[in-house]
């Protein structure tokens, strides 16, 4: 059994961008560039399904999370992002033990929609792509959607 704690690769720190529905997942971990966040983890028990495999809950809700953000670092200052949608195609599975990369690889911004698209890789293995269309929020849209 592996009692030493797992270390994120190279350029990963721990994810600064907390949430009530991403708290049950940590540690969480992100490295950003000029244009993305790309969020990481180690695949464990809370983050699989019954049969072992990471659950594809997990893969949409940290895909959208990974692109959300990543469209808010290309667009700079906004009020805020809203899914619009999100759609994901599950090429592999992933299983516990295994480090996930939420690689957001196209963002192409606008005044009122973004649109972005990611990859998922299990210890470098493909699986699964995302695409997601989000709202660009202005502070009265803001309002409006609180």
């Amino acid at each position: 059994m592996h009692t030493e704690p797992l270390v994120p690769p190279a350029g990963f720190q721990p994810h600064d961008r907390k949430s009530p529905l991403t708290d049950p997942w940590e540690p969480l971990y992100s490295r950003k560039t000029e244009g993305a966040v790309v969020l990481g983890l180690w695949a464990g028990t809370a983050h699989a399904n019954a049969r072992g495999f990471v659950h594809g809950g997990l893969i949409s809700a940290l895909c959208d999370n990974a692109m959300g953000l990543s469209c808010a670092r290309r667009l700079g200052q906004v009020s805020g992002l809203v899914t619009v949608s999100l759609s994901v195609d599950f090429l592999g599975s992933a299983f516990t033990g295994q480090w996930l990369e939420f690689d957001t690889v196209f963002v192409k911004p606008g005044r009122t929609l973004a649109f972005a698209q990611a990859f998922v890789t299990a210890d470098g293995q493909p699986v699964a792509r995302a695409n997601a269309v989000f709202k660009v929020l202005d502070d009265r849209s803001r309002r409006a959607a609180a």
